[in-house]
């Protein structure tokens, strides 16, 4: 009786709903179907790629071919698995990287915007750190310490704090005024239980959007560092390292270049798509205009 009821009242089914959803958020939808897929190949990148270090000098500098999809470098490495191989650092490292980076910025932000003490004190940290630039400032952390995944992750976490308690603190101050956190106050909710219950509940939102655009820029700034000998270790295939090593034989071989390029560019322009897409979906001004 309910399908009927369905039927006949016109219900939408789940392929239409789905189809509407897609309509509505189309650059949410494109941007994590990218990451999705990435996601995918780079967790069974052992299995569908084999071996990125296995070397055939016999193969060196093959284009691409069935039997060798993307070709060979220089060492004859197989580019494929090098580049599948890669993007499991790249999506570790922007995913830790928002991770990390949205948990400190967030509980630093919420005090700094709530306690008028430990925001001058703090913010004052924070301005100094955003006046390094923050590419020579994990060179200068790397260098001090012995290369690694681990180290890379720490010196790209700390340059993108500042701006995760930049946003938090300015949303605090903005909403800290409002009736209804006067209400709370007025009602004895104070402290911890009115950041808690009222003031973090909105710093999500924009948080979230944050998040994308730190996990973009730490997978540009790792390659970065990869590709000038800082990053990760040759021997865990990064497409920054992937790159610089292949730099020397683009005109003979340009596709050990271009490969792992176009994939670093795709999930660039894929975090950005879904962090614009949740921009458009969590503002209230944004989602009333479409």
């Amino acid at each position: 009786m309910v399908a009927i009821a369905a039927e006949v009242t016109g219900s939408p089914g789940w392929g239409q709903r789905i189809g509407t959803a897609i309509r509505r958020n189309p650059t949410i939808f494109a941007g994590g179907l990218i990451l999705v897929i990435l996601t995918i190949m780079a967790v069974l990148a052992p299995w569908i790629a084999g071996d990125p270090l296995k070397l055939t000098p016999a193969q060196r500098l093959r284009p691409p071919s069935e039997r060798w999809w993307f070709g060979t470098d220089q060492f004859g490495r197989d580019v494929f698995a090098r580049t599948l191989h890669g993007a499991q650092v790249s999506l570790v490292v922007g995913l830790a990287v928002a991770s990390a980076a949205s948990l400190v910025g967030l509980t630093l932000g919420l005090l700094c915007g709530y306690l008028r003490r430990v925001d001058a004190i703090v913010m004052r940290v924070m301005d100094g750190i955003m006046a390094i630039p923050s590419i020579l400032l994990a060179i200068a952390l790397i260098t001090l310490t012995r290369p690694g995944l681990a180290i890379v992750l720490v010196a790209i976490v700390i340059p993108e704090v500042p701006r995760v308690v930049r946003l938090v603190r300015s949303v605090v101050l903005s909403i800290r005024t409002q009736p209804y956190i006067e209400s709370a106050i007025a009602g004895g909710t104070r402290g911890a239980k009115l950041m808690i219950r009222h003031i973090l509940p909105n710093t999500v939102a924009p948080l979230i959007v944050q998040a994308t655009y730190i996990s973009a820029s730490a997978m540009l700034v790792e390659a970065g560092l990869s590709f000038l000998g800082a990053g990760v270790p040759p021997e865990i295939p990064s497409w920054g390292n992937i790159i610089s090593q292949g730099r020397s034989f683009f005109q003979i071989a340009p596709w050990s270049i271009l490969i792992p390029g176009a994939f670093l560019t795709l999930t660039v322009l894929a975090v950005n798509m879904l962090g614009d897409g949740l921009r458009d979906r969590l503002d209230p001004r944004l989602s009333r205009r479409m």
